[in-house]
């Protein structure tokens, strides 16, 4: 990956994983960012859903919401450099000339992101040492993947607004899963500890809306 960052809920939908009837514990919301879908895990009689952690790193967090994590990856980007992770992320996927092309158009080839559903608990039985690393791939973490085209998201792009990057190939676990508050920040903490500033994409950015159906992808891939 070249950059890490995540979105509060989701912005992509799976029926019965994450969707509109998910719920959160919907607090404070500082950032003012749209809430996308949420997961149905959330149980407000469960204390780790509820027990609040005390966050070192990442800013304005909660135990009990859901967020859905990026990983952009290039070809062009700095990867095995002390100069890979980089934010905004378009500075890495960026990073090196002379290897995206829009003629021949080769971006869906070099340019793609991995994308994981979490809702947080407080409960160190979900720990996961190194997400920054990427997409979770072990037990059912990255087993059910939806593969295809479309483009860079974010409450900037809407179904009347477009991203003018496109075509990039997604992957995208299907299923919501849970993780501990602490796996987030340590995320964090790695961070903050490489050379760029990532300062920015230590909290939750917004969801855009949903995609219009005819607006989608209807290249599809799973495995």
């Amino acid at each position: 990956p070249v950059n890490v960052h995540w979105h509060l809920g989701t912005e992509h939908y799976s029926l019965g994983e994450y969707d509109e009837d998910g719920v959160g514990p919907t607090p404070a919301n500082p950032y003012d960012v749209r809430l996308g879908f949420q997961c149905h895990k959330y149980d407000k009689n469960d204390a780790k859903f509820t027990t609040e952690y005390k966050w070192q790193h990442c800013k304005d967090m909660h135990v009990g919401e859901t967020y859905e994590v990026h990983w952009p990856n290039s070809a062009a980007g700095a990867c095995g450099t002390p100069h890979q992770y980089q934010s905004p992320f378009y500075d890495g996927v960026f990073c090196r000339d002379n290897i995206i092309s829009l003629d021949p158009l080769n971006t869906y080839t070099k340019i793609g992101v991995q994308a994981q559903v979490y809702t947080i608990v407080n409960d160190e039985s979900y720990y996961y040492p190194d997400l920054i690393r990427g997409m979770i791939i072990s037990g059912d973490h990255g087993t059910d993947v939806a593969k295809y085209t479309g483009s860079t998201t974010g409450t900037t792009r809407s179904n009347t607004v477009c991203s003018r990057f496109t075509p990039i190939t997604w992957q995208v676990d299907r299923k919501c899963h849970l993780i501990s508050a602490s796996s987030f920040d340590k995320l964090c903490a790695d961070m903050m500890n490489q050379v760029d500033d990532m300062s920015d994409d230590l909290h939750a950015h917004g969801s855009r809306e949903l995609v219009a159906d005819e607006l989608a992808a209807d290249n599809f891939q799973g495995f």
